[in-house]
């Protein structure tokens, strides 16, 4: 009797202290659901993040709509309005919230301390205060950076140089204040030091201003262009590539996203996988799992993309050396 008592209280103890963040998740008969914040994906079943992150979870055995709800919501590369979309997924008391991006993480922080978020994106979690450490995060927030190396910058360089010979003019199009204020910018100018060329750094804040980039990268006699990883030019990357292609501009991309678009190449993580990846740690959070215990994942793969046909469209022909590195040639 006196045993079976003791392992009742252990139980009782164990229970409570397992509670805290899944708790309302983990209720008998409750359908959990997730506030999904997109920071750049245009509001469509067929786009590739949102297809991933749901045949992710299906796979895990989750049924939209039975086992779980979701409620989607899209910035459509504004960071502006990040506080009222996260507002309104705590709002809604959501179980767990997944944000796609390191400034959608800060501000999800700073919304709720008690709702466990997963991130994607953030190249130094630690140094933003999102976590404690990438072992051990503490608190309620986990998930996967999108720190790269020290010197990845300069691959964007090299292969377009590879791919392009001849250029001696690099155009760099930008979000204003997201790319300046990163290690990467660094490495791009070193890349193009170290080979000769000549940087042109084009910053937009605006859709509008696009267009006009595009018109100053001739006036000043481009011959390729690097386009950087922004939730903004990514929510409008379609524009970014047909406008490539219209001023026969080679290009290289931080995502995969664009050369599906006919963009020529890209070289960096797939968003396809992290958000993939994102919906292991939903699933171990539902499960009981607390954000702190697990850890932040690094990038570990990179692709080449490479997109033969809209080099044949500009007149190239991609090195067999380039060919033979890339993940993935689309004909």
């Amino acid at each position: 009797m006196w045993c079976s008592t003791v392992g009742c209280i252990v139980t009782l103890i164990l229970s409570m202290l397992a509670a805290p963040l899944a708790a309302k998740a983990q209720q008998a008969g409750k359908v959990p659901r997730l506030g999904v914040l997109f920071p750049a994906e245009l509001p469509s079943p067929e786009e590739p993040n949102l297809a991933a992150f749901r045949q992710a979870l299906r796979h895990l055995g989750y049924v939209e709509g039975q086992t779980v709800a979701l409620e989607y919501r899209y910035a459509l590369g504004r960071r502006e309005r990040f506080p009222d979309l996260v507002a309104e997924l705590v709002g809604l008391q959501v179980d767990i919230l997944v944000v796609g991006s390191g400034s959608a993480a800060v501000t999800a922080k700073q919304a709720t301390q008690t709702i466990p978020i997963v991130f994607l994106g953030g190249s130094d979690p630690v140094g933003s205060g999102l976590v404690a450490s990438l072992a051990r995060p503490g608190g309620n927030m986990t998930g996967l950076s999108f720190a790269y190396s020290e010197g990845f910058g300069g691959k964007w360089v090299e292969f377009l140089k590879e791919a392009v010979p001849e250029v001696s003019h690099v155009a760099l199009l930008h979000h204003s204040g997201n790319l300046l204020g990163t290690g990467a910018l660094k490495d791009i100018q070193s890349a193009a030091q170290a080979l000769g060329l000549t940087l042109q750094p084009f910053a937009v804040s605006e859709p509008g201003e696009i267009d006009g980039a595009f018109a100053m990268m001739t006036e000043q006699r481009a011959g390729a262009l690097i386009v950087d990883g922004s939730p903004f030019l990514f929510t409008h990357h379609n524009r970014v590539v047909d406008l490539a292609a219209k001023h026969r501009l080679p290009a290289m991309y931080t995502f995969r996203n664009y050369v599906v678009a006919g963009g020529l190449m890209s070289y960096g993580i797939s968003l396809a996988d992290l958000w993939r990846r994102a919906a292991t740690y939903v699933d171990k959070i539902l499960k009981g799992a607390k954000p702190a215990d697990l850890p932040v994942e690094q990038p570990m793969k990179f692709e080449l993309v490479i997109n033969l046909k809209t080099a044949k469209a500009l007149g190239m022909t991609m090195p067999p050396s380039l060919l033979l590195l890339a993940d993935e040639v689309i004909q």
